[in-house]
């Protein structure tokens, strides 16, 4: 199955026909950690957000439903760790609204954003609304994952580690269905995607007009 910016037919039935009890058989059983903190000098928040500031990153939004309705945030702090297995992590601010349902929640939908789905992003990263008032939007997994069927490429993964770290916790997911271009398909390139880019409180796409020489 799979799901883009230029298609928005993509059939919730298709969608989680993965057997989650043989990823429960198969998962490693690692124990939650703790991150460490240190009595040495440090940064103040304004002096370490402003050496972030110029650092661009990657959008994503993060859905789930652990039973009590569906959440979904923005984030930047998406990346890939491992391919075997498939793992990446992201961190939640304990701020967020959406932190005590994403953090309880068994499995969740990473959502890669290009350019074209900027109005889904705007809607993780505003706080007091609806974020799914708009049915048209959005569907249910086959497992029961809310999931923005418009998203460039998503990720369905079970949560197998969280970590304190601060007033965030950071989150591994391991991959266990994804919905994003096959190889060759002209919308899987850069030029034609047009990822969405965070750069110094804006937002920003990549294309060919940014490519370097």
């Amino acid at each position: 199955m799979h799901a883009w910016a230029t298609d928005t037919s993509t059939s919730a039935d298709a969608a989680g026909e993965l057997d989650d009890q043989a990823l429960d058989d198969q998962a490693p059983s690692w124990r939650p950690l703790v991150a460490q903190s240190f009595a040495e000098p440090s940064v103040s928040a304004e002096e370490f957000k402003s050496a972030f500031r110029n650092h661009p990153a990657g959008v994503a939004v993060i859905t789930a439903d652990p039973g009590d309705g569906p959440v979904a945030m923005t984030a930047t702090s998406v990346f890939s760790v491992s391919v075997e297995p498939p793992l990446l992590v992201f961190s939640i601010s304990a701020q967020s609204s959406a932190a005590p349902s994403i953090l309880c929640a068994d499995t969740v939908v990473v959502h890669l954003l290009g350019a074209g789905q900027l109005e889904i992003a705007k809607l993780g990263a505003t706080s007091g609304i609806d974020r799914f008032a708009d049915t048209s939007l959005w569907r249910r997994m086959r497992t029961g994952e809310p999931y923005f069927p418009r998203a460039h490429a998503w990720i369905r993964g079970r949560i197998v580690n969280r970590m304190a770290a601060g007033t965030s916790t950071l989150v591994v997911v391991q991959a266990v269905e994804t919905g994003a271009p096959p190889v060759g398909d002209p919308s899987a390139d850069a030029g034609s995607a047009e990822p969405l880019v965070y750069h110094n409180r804006t937002w920003h796409r990549l294309g060919d007009h940014s490519k370097l020489p």
